[in-house]
């Protein structure tokens, strides 16, 4: 008979009992921390790790506890898709030492979990960390291990019309390859979780291989964390484009480590109908005032505060993803299922109920790219930087939309130019 094991009856220990929320129960386990080791965050070699109330191996794996994170809004997602459809198929295109997949298997109860590496010599490690969960047999089996190059297991499958509900994809650098092999081998409505941890070309330090990885010639702005996610997203439509899809961020999610920057994606069939979405994004250098611009607007370039000097001071990078980062909706239901799960006010890092309490706060559809720190308006005003929920305050009250930003603590979202940001800090907020 088939044991599965729930995330409500599985301990530390993997021994099944009646706690009613185990998912942060263990003091180690909400602090994401080695029960043995905690001097390198990145390599740890055949230690046992607790992650979630999870035990299991890293072994000579890339391994980074401040992952955690982003490993959370992926069985958040998971979890809702596996509620609202009934049936959960993964595939952990890169799962390092497993993780990922134990938690999907644990915790989402994914139905069936493929746990893809291209390293062979991994194999031992995850196999071990996976047979904590029965692996079952024919039609009943819950998960495989598997080692192959990402593009090479999603074309596999792809080709026996074996198709996942959701693929993960933790990738290194700016490698955007495999996208288009994850569209074929994904099922429609399904959800794709992408990776980029190339800070350099988000920066735009590397104009050329954001150019050559996402179609997005990416110059240096002072918001670089938000491009990142909105080139990587871009890139995405871009390619989804091409096979006559089209897609939808649900959340996307920014950590400094790294840098790591995470976009899940929904599918669709058929192309979206217009591309206001889909476009480039200009910052002068000068004034500090940023705008976004359509591919038939390109001609029109210029910037409110001088007609000349602006030339030399304005910099365009695109195209890419100009929409919300977030979907508020699907956002709110995350934020309600990591409420259910005693997942919020944990203490460690940014807290996922803040976190997600401003994602939603960045859905606001009438918030442009990029965001504004608080100590660069303050340079431009010649005045101590305000606190930051009266700026927002004080913008609201003006009539413009105003949140926080995820991606850094003194920074503000808003529609608001910047010089009207200034005059509104001078007249409300002057110390």
């Amino acid at each position: 008979m088939l044991l599965t094991l729930s995330p409500k009856t599985l301990s530390s220990s993997f021994t099944v009992h009646k706690s009613q929320n185990p998912r942060c129960k263990s003091p180690n386990s909400c602090r994401f921390q080695s029960s043995k080791c905690r001097f390198n965050p990145i390599l740890v070699k055949s230690e046992v790790q607790i992650e979630r109330n999870l035990e299991f191996e890293t072994g000579e794996t890339f391994f980074r506890h401040e992952s955690a994170r982003g490993r959370d809004l992926g069985v958040l997602s998971a979890t809702l898709y596996k509620r609202s459809n009934g049936s959960l198929r993964v595939l952990d295109a890169m799962c390092g030492c497993g993780i990922r997949s134990l938690r999907y298997l644990v915790e989402a109860e994914a139905d069936f979990v493929m746990a893809n590496d291209a390293n062979d010599a991994n194999r031992r490690v995850i196999t071990n960390n996976l047979s904590k969960v029965e692996r079952g047999v024919g039609d009943e089996r819950r998960w495989v291990v598997t080692h192959m190059l990402a593009n090479k297991a999603m074309i596999e499958r792809y080709m026996v019309a074996d198709f996942f509900d959701m693929i993960d994809i933790d990738s290194f650098g700016s490698d955007s390859s495999f996208l288009r092999d994850a569209f074929n081998a994904l099922r429609l409505g399904g959800l794709l979780y992408l990776t980029s941890t190339d800070g350099y070309s988000s920066g735009g330090h590397r104009p050329y291989n954001s150019l050559a990885a996402y179609g997005a010639f990416i110059r240096p702005m002072p918001f670089g964390n938000e491009i990142g996610l909105r080139m990587l997203i871009g890139g995405a439509v871009r390619e989804a484009a091409l096979l006559g899809y089209h897609v939808t961020p649900l959340f996307s999610y920014y950590s400094y480590h790294g840098p790591v920057f995470r976009v899940m994606l929904r599918v669709h069939r058929g192309k979206l109908h217009e591309d206001r979405n889909y476009g480039f994004v200009t910052h002068c250098n000068l004034c500090g005032h940023s705008q976004t611009l359509r591919w038939d607007e390109l001609g029109l370039m210029g910037c409110p505060c001088s007609d000349t000097k602006a030339s030399s001071s304005l910099v365009v990078s695109g195209p890419m993803w100009l929409g919300p980062l977030h979907d508020a909706s699907y956002v709110t239901e995350m934020l309600e299922l990591a409420k259910e799960w005693g997942w919020v006010s944990e203490g460690t890092g940014m807290d996922l109920e803040k976190l997600l309490s401003i994602m939603i706060e960045e859905s606001d559809p009438r918030l442009p790219p990029g965001y504004t720190k608080m100590d660069e308006m303050a340079s431009r005003a010649k005045m101590n930087s305000p606190p930051l929920k009266k700026m927002m305050s004080a913008l609201v009250k003006e009539g413009y939309a105003a949140s926080r930003s995820h991606i850094i603590p003194n920074a503000l979202k808003t529609d608001c130019p910047m010089s009207h940001f200034v005059r509104i800090a001078k007249d409300n907020l002057h110390n």
